[in-house]
């Protein structure tokens, strides 16, 4: 399993991904065959060379034989989700008019009759590639249907597929399905995504930068107009991302493989996006302590209920020290030590059972020993005992309390008595 960190300061497209997966991947020949493996014999991908700012690299042109030229048009940022992708600029010189084949459902940038979702589930079903990639594709094909009904106020099933449904896009689609699955990504983590800023024109009239579609993919996510005008992130650019689930903390990390996917477009800007398979750097915080001071409580409702209570919610151990408070009262502090993602639950159950309507939590650091817990013959009986060994080799050995108080019932003596007659070396 992978993890990989994105950076966006350019936008995103699918030819972009198609790119920057194939090279991490080591293997760019291996999408030749799409075209064929999915039934589209009217696509063809062509791997170019590309220099963006003097970063070289490699672009992955996915065309589609039925547009007149396309092979020089090519659809630039590669989106065919609405359009006007990274490769031309948007005052281009055949103005977005002619990128008619541009925005959402506009155009005739499908180059054939406009498919339905079911249409491109076909497809994808009939291909031959691995049931994860087609469930992968699947899953991406839904989140752009979505937005799309969402913004047209559509049902989905009646959407057409203009852009999206062309070869081209189908096949750029997939062709990430199968790269994503091939890589084995587990984690994601990515930058603010850069969209570009201003006004297109297409067959819909002028519509804002990014496009309706696009932006209904990049809610919740932090995204950034950035310095230049254009369109800088396609709806297929924003739905692979979204598929991704990335999480945008920052994140310190060690790189072990970086790769480059261009668009098609010269910015003032290098025009890439960079994906890097990363090691995370392990965190030392991965326990907090959480405290609340109490004066207001009688000190009996934390006895044994309340503990095992405590324990059953996450918490690891936890301590209660008495103390002085404002204007003289007499209170307790009690601490807690728990596991980060037990934060919730710990804290949850601390306002159900104390009196409590503030807590005050920090991460800590921890030493610890290794241990291990076994069954162990003593004079009286068996008992679990838990061992650990020091950093010099010393032995520590400690008997399980709830088998003291079991062998103090059977003999009937204190633990205290029986804790004194084990015959236990430590």
């Amino acid at each position: 399993m992978k993890t990989i960190y994105i950076e966006a300061f350019s936008g995103l497209s699918g030819n972009m991904f198609l790119s920057a997966f194939s090279e991490l991947l080591g293997d760019y020949d291996q999408l030749l065959n799409l075209p064929k493996d999915l039934h589209l014999p009217d696509g063809k991908i062509e791997i170019l060379e590309a220099d963006k700012n003097g970063i070289t690299c490699k672009y992955v042109e996915v065309l589609d034989l039925n547009v007149k030229g396309d092979t020089a048009h090519s659809h630039e940022h590669d989106d065919h989700g609405h359009s006007h992708n990274h490769s031309h600029s948007h005052d281009h010189s055949h103005s977005h008019d002619d990128h008619s084949r541009s925005h959402e459902h506009s155009h005739d940038h499908h180059h054939g009759a406009h498919r339905h979702l079911s249409d491109i589930q076909k497809i994808i079903d009939n291909a031959h590639i691995s049931t994860n990639a087609k469930k992968i594709a699947h899953e991406i094909f839904l989140m752009i249907g979505k937005a799309e009904s969402k913004i047209h106020n559509m049902p989905l099933e009646t959407i057409h597929f203009h852009e999206i449904s062309g070869v081209d896009s189908i096949i750029d689609i997939v062709g990430n399905a199968v790269l994503i699955d091939k890589l084995n990504i587990s984690k994601v983590y990515c930058t603010p995504v850069c969209t570009g800023f201003g006004i297109v024109k297409t067959q819909h009239g002028m519509l804002p930068v990014p496009a309706p579609a696009t932006a209904e993919l990049l809610q919740g996510m932090p995204i950034y107009p950035g310095n230049e005008e254009g369109e800088k992130i396609t709806p297929t650019g924003a739905a692979i991302l979204r598929y991704l689930n990335p999480d945008f903390k920052s994140k310190a990390y060690t790189p072990i493989k970086t790769a480059y996917g261009p668009g098609k477009k010269n910015f003032h800007n290098a025009n890439v996006v960079r994906i890097s398979l990363i090691k995370e750097k392990v965190e030392k915080d991965t326990h907090i302590q959480l405290e609340t001071s109490i004066d207001d409580m009688s000190p009996e409702y934390l006895g044994n209920d309340f503990q095992n209570g405590l324990l059953a919610s996450g918490a690891l151990d936890f301590s209660i020290t008495q103390q002085l408070m404002k204007k003289g009262r007499f209170g307790f502090l009690l601490s807690v030590i728990l596991p980060k993602d037990q934060l919730k639950n710990v804290s949850n159950y601390l306002f159900d059972n104390t009196s409590t309507i503030g807590l005050r939590h920090f991460p800590i650091d921890r030493i610890e020993l290794p241990r291990s817990q076994h069954k162990q013959q003593t004079n009286l009986g068996e008992v679990t005992v838990k061992e650990t060994t020091t950093p010099n080799q010393h032995i520590k050995i400690k008997p399980e309390f709830d088998d003291i108080q079991r062998l103090a019932k059977e003999t009937g003596k204190t633990p205290f008595q029986i804790i004194n007659k084990l015959n236990i070396n430590s």
